[in-house]
């Protein structure tokens, strides 16, 4: 599998399930997201794909602390980014159902 070291990881929650969304920069400063459908959405620049997750309400993972997740109802040890070894194989894994707690 590679890491695109451009790559960041985005997601969004509704009750317990997580959705994910990859945004990957492009070296011409374009930008472009993995959706939870699997659709890559192009966009002409990394500010315009931000904002389009933004208001599509999802939040940047690295900036997430342990408060932040315990806001939306989890911890931050429930919550890995889907790795995978190809962007097929990747898109089964973009939304995640969460355990029950007791």
């Amino acid at each position: 599998m590679t890491t695109d070291t451009n790559d960041r990881w985005w997601l969004a929650t509704l009750g317990r399930t997580v959705v994910w969304a990859r945004l990957r920069v492009r070296e011409a400063g374009t930008a472009e997201v993995l959706d939870s459908d699997g659709n890559t959405l192009p966009y002409d620049s990394e500010d315009s794909a931000r904002a389009a997750l933004m208001d599509a309400e999802f939040v940047e993972y690295d900036g997430m602390d342990e408060d932040d997740a315990q806001a939306r109802g989890f911890t931050m040890a429930e919550l890995d980014p889907p790795q995978a070894d190809d962007d097929e194989r990747l898109a089964p894994l973009m939304v995640r159902k969460l355990a029950t707690r007791h």
